[in-house]
């Protein structure tokens, strides 16, 4: 799970082109914006920078089909692995988008909330509850460190706004390919399970709802909550070092 030195290099540059491309798509998703239109942008960003979409062809495990587009767009009670189609966003949705780049051999994966108009306050403590757990698990994601520590700072911050990890969906290593080990779980005890070493290449992303951690497959194998609360959700891919995590995708 330690990556070489010319890999990491890959996955930096992978991840400063998925950061560009994030940005520009935060800024095209307003009200009216079809979410299609969305995927072909991030596919001609991706492409015009020198690489490779990951998600499009992508099939894993669970899903009945490989994956038909460039991003996930999920809107509201879908949390991740939304297919992007005609919907066309709406004032009070919050959108997540997930996307990965392979740039010659080295895969980033990252993902956003974005409100779309005027939001709920509800929503918007939501969406800042998600990225805040993000922030803390990045801060325990150190060298000496473990991957329970990383679960407990994401799961104690979204316990402490009243809101819930989702069931099932978890972070992951990432690098060569878009999921590898460890499984990053969003929740955990401190001092529990694998120690991270420098030069561990992880994808954290903490995924909530502001009323279940229940969740249910869909028919276009997107995972929404069960009860058809809003959710959030947020990733970067980071590189372990001794000081601290170095963000990728930032």
């Amino acid at each position: 799970m330690v990556k070489s030195s010319q890999l990491i290099e890959k996955v930096r540059q992978s991840g400063k082109i998925l950061s560009e491309v994030l940005r520009v798509l935060a800024k095209s998703a307003g009200v009216g914006a079809k979410l299609s239109h969305l995927d072909k942008l991030a596919q001609e960003l991706i492409l015009k920078a020198g690489a490779q979409p990951v998600f499009l062809g992508y099939h894993p495990y669970g899903a009945r089909v490989p994956y038909p587009a460039t991003i996930c767009a999920s809107v509201n009670d879908v949390i991740v692995h939304g297919i992007p189609g005609n919907y066309r966003l709406k004032s009070g949705d919050l959108l997540k988008i997930d996307a990965g780049v392979d740039w010659h051999g080295g895969i980033s994966d990252s993902a956003i909330t974005l409100p779309i108009g005027k939001v709920s306050d509800k929503s918007k403590k939501l969406m800042e509850t998600a990225k805040l757990a993000l922030q803390e698990g990045i801060r325990v994601a150190k060298a000496g460190n473990t991957l329970g520590d990383i679960g407990h700072a994401i799961e104690s911050t979204v316990k402490k706004a009243g809101f819930f990890v989702v069931d099932g969906l978890t972070g992951h290593g990432v690098g060569e390919e878009l999921h590898e080990d460890p499984v990053v779980y969003n929740y955990g005890k401190r001092g529990a399970g694998i120690k991270l070493r420098e030069g561990m290449i992880l994808a954290l992303e903490p995924m909530i709802s502001t009323d279940t951690p229940k969740i249910v497959q869909l028919k276009d194998d997107s995972y929404a909550t069960a009860d058809g609360s809003m959710s959030a959700h947020f990733e970067h891919t980071i590189l372990i070092k001794k000081g601290g995590a170095e963000i990728l995708t930032g």
